[in-house]
């Protein structure tokens, strides 16, 4: 998770990962932040997140990015 909150905080300093739960539905993220975070995850975990995998639940909060990569770590 310390990765995970180093890149978050990298990419979007302004922005409170640890609290915020709606990164997503409330427009904090937008689809530049998405890519861009897309390609740091696929590189930090060595994973792949792939286009049916961007849905909203699973970037509106650092919890549910962190059990997106375990997810796909696991597969």
């Amino acid at each position: 998770m310390d990765e995970l909150m180093e890149i978050l905080e990298e990419l979007r300093p302004d922005v409170d990962f640890e609290n915020e739960t709606a990164l997503i539905d409330d427009g904090v993220l937008d689809s530049f932040d998405i890519v861009a975070l897309v390609g740091e995850l696929n590189d930090a975990f060595d994973i792949e997140i792939k286009p049916n995998n961007l849905v909203p639940e699973n970037f509106n909060s650092a919890k549910a990015m962190m059990a997106l990569i375990e997810q796909l770590q696991d597969e």
